[in-house]
């Protein structure tokens, strides 16, 4: 008899690793440079600090909507409670694109990051995009991790989600290690002058980022349909809200770690700053060391949460027939959706040909994307809950993505699209409106298997 379900086996820790998994990349170590020379140190632990305090709304409608609407669709399944079908696509659409443009900025940066430790990864240049040099080494590792993690999402959830706590612990016991080093040795002068510009914009330049790098905790949701039988719904509440918190304390931290370990301004100048001020203050490559390997740990954790998110959305769209029928196929063995996997690596593979330059414009949309996301799921509680309480919640989280929206499409506020971004954007709406008409038919029944 055909499987109709995917494996149930995830539980509140599970949960918790998927959603501060895909926060938590490498954006830490290989653009510390650009969060200090948007904010200054204090103006970027402010500005990760208000942008985490302002999710929080958003983080307690997703909590609900998961415990409430159990799918892994997420906001596809959301808004068709209250949407018509074009919301709903344009929704699942938008996200796909924010947990999906993680996976080949992944595969693209552990190339980058290995380059540090192996200066001769830089060589055998392929080609150049829009400028920017593709190596062949670091091609051939970015392709071989990918192939890994569609292999470890391909044999079943289980494995994936034991892959996820490993990297996602050995992170954290590897920061506090570090993180003491700078602390030890570092001085308060080094924060010193708080702030790169005027003290509003300095903070309002870095919550403007703080979409892209917070994004992944409403991830939980698309997972929500593989809990263990013995698992309670309320827990979703805590691996939301708790991977929310951790994830910002977490980025504030490292922030003023490195600020004041080094004189951050001396930073901006270096793409690995994270690494460069802890080598200086503590004099020894020991924990330039500690730092790459919390770094590919944090890597590997990040790229497998979002591509577990992106297949699990692709597989919902295509069981609603948004997208190809076959998509929503489920492994009759592994219980994984294994066509919606292997589309998933296909993609990133193709996404990682493309290099950094490509990936850039659209990591930025990816941003706007999630609050486009946060701002549709507050309106279906809001629509849907009748308490008091849930709805003022939903209401104020439609207003902080609704804020984060505009500060991004606005051009009277600094740093918003440019014209690299605005294009990104419309060649995806105009993929996603080109799929939708191929794909309008009925929804695909459960009892698929896969084909691939």
């Amino acid at each position: 008899m055909a499987i109709k379900r995917l494996a149930q086996t995830l539980g509140t820790i599970d949960y918790f690793v998927v959603g501060f998994g895909a926060m938590i990349g490498v954006g830490w170590l290989v653009v510390m440079d650009d969060w200090l020379q948007r904010g200054g140190p204090i103006g970027a632990i402010l500005g990760f600090f208000l942008g985490a305090s302002l999710l929080l709304p958003v983080g307690y409608v997703y909590s609900r909507l998961v415990i409430a609407i159990p799918d892994a669709g997420g906001e596809v399944a959301y808004t068709s409670r209250v949407f018509n079908g074009s919301v709903s696509f344009l929704s699942g659409w938008m996200m796909v694109l924010a947990y999906f443009v993680v996976c080949p900025w992944e595969g693209v940066a552990i190339g980058s990051v290995c380059s540090y430790i192996f200066p001769q990864l830089t060589s055998f240049q392929l080609y150049r995009v829009a400028g920017q040099p593709v190596f062949l080494p670091q091609l051939v590792i970015g392709v071989a991790l990918t192939a890994a993690l569609t292999w470890i999402n391909y044999r079943g959830v289980r494995m994936s989600a034991s892959f996820q706590r490993i990297t996602t612990f050995g992170l954290l016991g590897l920061f506090a290690v570090f993180a003491g080093g700078g602390l030890l040795h570092g001085k308060s002068e080094n924060l010193s002058p708080g702030f790169s510009h005027a003290p509003w914009l300095s903070i309002l330049l870095v919550l403007q980022i703080v979409p892209y790098f917070m994004t992944g905790f409403e991830s939980v949701g698309k997972c929500a349909e593989e809990s263990s039988p013995k698992f309670q719904s309320h827990n979703f509440y805590r691996a939301i809200i708790g991977s929310l918190v951790i994830g910002g304390l977490f980025y504030c931290l490292i922030i003023f770690v490195v600020g004041y370990a080094y004189p951050w301004q001396r930073l901006v100048t270096h793409s690995f700053a994270t690494a460069y001020a802890l080598q200086q203050v503590v004099a020894g490559q020991w924990i330039v060391d500690l730092v790459l390997v919390a770094a590919l740990f944090a890597l590997l954790k990040c790229f497998n949460a979002n591509f577990l998110a992106t297949s699990r959305l692709i597989f919902a769209m295509g069981r609603r027939g948004m997208l190809d029928g076959r998509l929503a196929a489920i492994h009759p063995d592994k219980q994984t959706p294994a066509n919606a996997v292997v589309l998933t690596g296909v993609l990133t593979v193709l996404g990682v040909f493309l290099g950094k330059a490509i990936l850039i414009p659209i990591t930025e949309v990816g941003g706007l994307a999630s609050a486009c996301g946060w701002f549709v799921s507050c309106l279906v509680l809001f629509r849907i809950d009748q308490a008091f309480w849930p709805r003022t919640v939903a209401l104020a989280g439609a207003v902080v993505s609704l804020g984060l929206i505009s500060m991004k499409v606005l051009p009277m506020v600094p740093g918003h699209f440019s014209l690299w971004e605005w294009l990104a954007l419309a060649l995806w709406l105009g993929l996603g409106f080109a799929v939708k008409q191929k794909n309008r038919q009925e929804p695909v029944s459960e009892t698929s298997t896969a084909t691939m």
